[in-house]
């Protein structure tokens, strides 16, 4: 119990008393928020697919990644039916 009231009070002195920010934040130092790629691709049969990553989205990957996508809705239309 009394270790649970530390805890509190310490999180309580953290968010009255926040940090100064640094003159050096964003140098490489982890805290540099990363670019969000996005590309959208149409479907067979009319869908959309929206891609997002932090990494470089080619069109290899993204034609790849649609084709996937169109299998996948295939064989669920297919349960469908059965």
């Amino acid at each position: 119990m009394e270790r649970t009231r530390e805890a509190m009070l310490r999180e309580f002195s953290r968010a009255q008393n926040p940090q100064a920010a640094r003159a050096d934040a964003g140098s490489h130092d982890g805290r540099d928020e990363p670019e969000i790629h996005r590309a959208e691709v149409e479907l067979p049969g009319g869908g959309q697919l929206v891609v997002t990553d932090i990494e470089t989205i080619t069109p290899e990957r993204l034609e790849k990644t649609a084709d996937r996508i169109a299998e996948i809705l295939q064989s669920k239309e297919g349960d469908r039916q059965s």
